[in-house]
């Protein structure tokens, strides 16, 4: 009897264990409702980040990032022709609203110029993979004058190791649960808050409690005013810090505590 007992008790140890997710798993963005991941591409870049990092973010200006991986591979957000210094990036972003988030004719050096935007109302679709970096999108609108433009807008979604950023885009309302559910766990959050042409910092700021990442870095702003109207919005949970580089770098140890981080714009 006690030996049933005993081999009872394994079986059903053994289907918890099972069930619960691996750290792995847990860790990073881990999508809800992800697709699958998309063809890799090998990458040929030798990292420059310092030692022990994950990811190195320069903000160029408006809503222009680079990131930089461990493996060397680089990417720009809303890219309009500036990519800073370094390397042509083998990845670029681009939205449509303006053409300070896009150009017609990205670099043909650049192996994978993503497009937030479809033809005629379609949706676009990107998930690819170049090295130790995925980059994937998913489409929001914009509302232009002509009224709701579907699709016409992506939030674009960076992987590397255990790290998940997001960058909004020129996000135009605020998200649904499909949204929130293919977005999963985001650290770094890239966020507009010049609080007109995409939506109120109220509004932006109900964006950031429903995604709730570990660092907010607003973008598409003009001037102290609107950081420090966002910071007043975020309050304690976001308390701002201004940073005195346009470049950071992190890894999963240097996330801590909850932060609003103002990045100078630069040149990379």
């Amino acid at each position: 009897m006690i030996s049933r007992s005993i081999c009872a008790l394994a079986f059903v140890l053994s289907l918890a264990v099972s069930v619960m997710p691996s750290a792995s798993l847990a860790r990073g963005c881990f999508p809800l409702a992800g697709r699958e991941a998309g063809p890799q591409f090998a990458s040929m870049q030798l990292s420059v980040i310092p030692e022990g990092k994950t990811v190195e973010i320069t903000y160029l200006g408006h809503s222009s990032f680079t990131i930089e991986t461990r493996e060397g591979v680089r990417a720009v957000t809303d890219y309009h022709g500036n990519h800073g210094a370094g390397a042509l990036p083998g990845i670029v972003t681009m939205n449509n609203a303006h053409n300070t988030h896009y150009t017609p004719f990205p670099d043909p050096g650049i192996e994978h110029a993503l497009r937030g935007w479809g033809e005629n109302n379609s949706m676009a679709v990107h998930d690819v993979e170049v090295g130790d970096l995925r980059v994937r999108n998913i489409p929001t609108s914009v509302h232009g004058r002509a009224g709701a433009q579907a699709n016409s807008n992506s939030i674009f979604v960076f992987e590397t190791e255990d790290l998940c950023l997001a960058h909004l885009g020129h996000l135009h309302h605020v998200l649904t649960d499909t949204h929130l559910g293919e977005l999963g766990i985001i650290d770094i959050l890239f966020v507009p808050i010049d609080g007109a042409y995409t939506m109120s910092l109220p509004e932006m700021a109900m964006v950031v409690q429903q995604i709730r990442p570990k660092i907010v870095i607003p973008m598409h702003f003009f001037g102290q005013q609107a950081t420090e109207r966002f910071a007043t919005l975020l309050g304690d949970e976001w308390p701002m810090q201004e940073a005195s580089s346009s470049r950071i770098a992190f890894s999963r140890a240097d996330l801590g505590q909850s932060r609003f981080l103002v990045l100078p714009p630069g040149r990379g």
